[in-house]
């Protein structure tokens, strides 16, 4: 495809580092925050891909802005049991590997430590967060989940993928639309918040973003799930499941997704690139490995594309630019976020959203093999 001669993820990361050559600094408030994560994984494929030494630096000089040399990790706090707080571990894992350096073991053990006495619900599936009490949240499936089964990989024993296999059944089984196959943003195991359905603890809308979390969480935990794991293939048909749901609200003109996946005819919702980004990760990366058959490649073509042309522009410089990202957009807690369409619609939109942007670098990166 033409569009891959551009190496848009090299061009991206570039720009990156360009405007941020630490990704904490100029931060209104600096903290231990999981789209760093994001980024970083963007820039360890594109340093696999080069074998440039400047893409492995900034990893490194990103995560030592957190991690001292005793293994500590600054704006961390492992009594908060926010699982979006695992996600960086990812990043250490692969620092710990190529550099063997003690620190990052010991920042990646107490990651792991945390995975030992966060909340679940009572079917044993992480809480979100501790200020979350008995809520699943989509997003958390990403942010969680891979960092835990490369660990295990890595230091663990096999029978803890059962664990691991577990957050990803139990989430779909609570979250999903029987109708249309997309999952909920989140479930309330009590039923009581005032965002969900006090019949089935759903919340009230697809958002595009929670569901490319849970696509991307997915696809990078299997990368390390054993060949003969008993829960193998009801995970890649899950993947196939939820992408095929995704796949029927794709926009028909553009190729990429909706803020509110499902209601691109209403006013004020708005094409997506931070989601669209993850969910073309998502069926990339699944063409590649063989979990999906090659007529998903020209889903993915489609996609791309649409990114191309809908979200990324360059500016006078050579700097690439991501627009039309969701900012955040969650639920409850004090700014009562209560998950209505008017809601996912009222959240700022911004250009160059770090979570947009890793995702965009992963994407390309992922297409960009073909």
């Amino acid at each position: 495809m033409e569009t891959t001669t551009l190496n848009w993820s090299k061009r991206m990361i570039d720009s990156v580092i360009v405007r941020r050559p630490l990704l904490c600094e100029g931060v209104q408030n600096d903290k231990w925050s999981y789209d760093y994560g994001v980024v970083l994984k963007g820039t360890e494929l594109v340093w696999k891909k080069t074998g440039k030494q400047k893409y492995f630096d900034y990893m490194k000089k990103n995560m030592d802005a957190f991690v001292n040399d005793n293994g500590e990790i600054r704006e961390y706090d492992i009594n908060h049991f926010n699982i979006d707080h695992i996600n960086n571990g990812k990043v250490l894992l692969t620092l710990f590997k190529e550099t063997g350096e003690k620190k990052y073991k010991k920042a990646i053990d107490l990651l792991r430590k945390q995975l030992d006495s966060h909340p679940r619900t009572s079917e044993g599936v992480f809480w979100h967060k501790k200020v979350y009490p008995f809520q699943i949240w989509l997003d958390g499936l990403y942010m969680g989940s891979p960092f835990y089964a490369e660990y295990v990989k890595e230091f663990g024993k096999e029978a803890e993928f059962d664990d691991i296999t577990k957050q990803f059944l139990l989430c779909a089984k609570n979250t999903k639309d029987h109708e249309t196959g997309l999952l909920y943003h989140a479930f309330d195991e009590k039923k009581v918040q005032p965002w969900c359905n006090s019949e089935t603890g759903h919340s009230k809308n697809f958002w595009g973003r929670s569901m490319g979390w849970f696509v991307m969480g997915l696809v990078d935990t299997l990368d390390f799930l054993p060949e003969t794991h008993k829960d193998r293939n009801d995970l890649i048909a899950l993947l196939r499941d939820v992408l095929q749901a995704l796949k029927s609200v794709q926009d028909e003109e553009s190729g990429v997704w909706y803020q509110v996946l499902d209601k691109g005819e209403r006013k004020g919702n708005y094409l997506e690139a931070s989601a669209s980004c993850m969910i073309l990760y998502a069926i990339a990366k699944g063409v590649r490995l063989g979990y999906l058959n090659n007529a998903w490649a020209e889903v993915a073509n489609r996609a791309y594309t649409g990114i191309i042309d809908e979200f990324v522009t360059v500016t006078s410089e050579g700097l690439v630019n991501l627009n039309k990202n969701c900012q955040v957009a969650g639920l409850g807690g004090p700014d009562r976020r209560d998950g209505t369409f008017e809601y996912y619609i009222s959240e700022p939109i911004i250009t160059n959203d770090l979570k947009g942007v890793g995702a965009f670098i992963l994407a390309s990166a992922e297409v960009e093999n073909d």
